[in-house]
């Protein structure tokens, strides 16, 4: 088992830096020691493991068999560690989520805080991704969950708990648009607009917006950047488009105002908590998702606009 186990270590490093000098450098060990034991496993198999290209290493269709079972491996050693420790009463493990951009801020912070103090020995990786980033990454088993917009019907992925997210203007505090508890999108014409860029998951649904209501944006701006779209909004630059989870936090605080779009083709966007359907979390993965949904269910009770919690059955 230790010289299986250490072998793994070195070809997953080979296949996920395509480089044996990089995963040398990045296990502090050289690369004539890791080539040595990927050559000896791919004698022993009688497959080359790796084709070997002049830009780098990558993956042959064995290769890409033994990087399935050895995720699969690794996961299992984990939560085998995890029954372990839960047996002698302790609560530790290393958990790893991935989140869009807009949960950078607000309750993802204040959760994993609160999963700090009632589990100190759980750490935990927090991988901030664009939306089909962070599904890839959950249906691969790269990380034990995700939060994500519209996960669909993926069979991949099972969705543990979710919330409805709507569509709405920005404008600074005392803007006479703020008023409005709700607006049709033909509102914003003749308004300097703040337009979301792709790949924001909110930019594809105000493009199919435009097109459908065939209401041409004055766009000032357009960015890729929820933090940046707010700060030009609160410098007055002009009207913002997001969801009412990008802008939860600025909202609560009074440095932002939010208008619901109200479009009868607009439907809420799908805010998600997935987990690979194929994968079972360990112990500590658990204790972490069951706050994560929590984190859900608060979400409404905090005051943010039109934000409808539901668990997933």
């Amino acid at each position: 088992m230790p010289a299986f186990s250490r072998f793994l270590r070195y070809f997953m490093a080979v296949g996920r830096l395509g480089s044996i000098r990089k995963a040398a450098d990045e296990l502090n060990l050289s690369a004539s020691a890791i080539d040595r034991q990927i050559l000896n496993v791919e004698a022993e198999l009688g497959v080359p493991l790796f084709e070997r290209l002049p830009t780098g290493l990558k993956l042959t269709a064995a290769g890409e068999l033994m990087m399935a079972q050895a995720f699969q491996w690794e996961q299992g050693m984990a939560n085998l560690r995890a029954q372990i420790e839960d047996l002698r009463g302790l609560k530790r493990g290393h958990v790893e989520i991935a989140v869009i951009d807009a949960l950078a801020k607000g309750y993802i912070p204040e959760t994993i805080h609160h999963i700090q103090q009632r589990y100190p020995g759980i750490t935990v990786g927090l991988r901030v991704l664009d939306n089909d980033a962070v599904r890839r990454a959950v249906a691969k088993g790269e990380v034990d969950g995700g939060i994500m917009f519209d996960p669909q019907s993926f069979r991949d992925l099972t969705v543990r708990a979710f919330v409805e997210v709507v569509l709405g203007f920005l404008t600074p505090p005392g803007h006479p648009f703020g008023l409005r508890s709700e607006a049709r999108f033909s509102a914003c014409v003749g308004e300097p607009v703040i337009a979301p860029a792709e790949p924001l998951a909110v930019g594809q649904q105000v493009s199919v917006l435009e097109a459908a209501t065939n209401v041409p944006l004055e766009r000032k701006v357009s960015c890729d950047n929820i933090q940046m779209i707010a700060s030009l909004v609160m410098q007055g630059a002009g009207i913002g488009i997001l969801t009412s989870l990008d802008v939860m936090t600025e909202v609560q605080r009074g440095s932002l105002q939010f208008t619901r779009i109200a479009e009868p083709l607009l439907r809420p966007m799908t805010l998600a908590l997935c987990t690979a359907s194929a994968r079972t979390p360990s112990y500590a993965a658990a204790l972490v998702l069951r706050e994560i949904e929590n984190g859900f269910a608060r979400m409404n009770h905090q005051g943010a606009p039109a934000l409808e919690p539901a668990l997933a059955d």
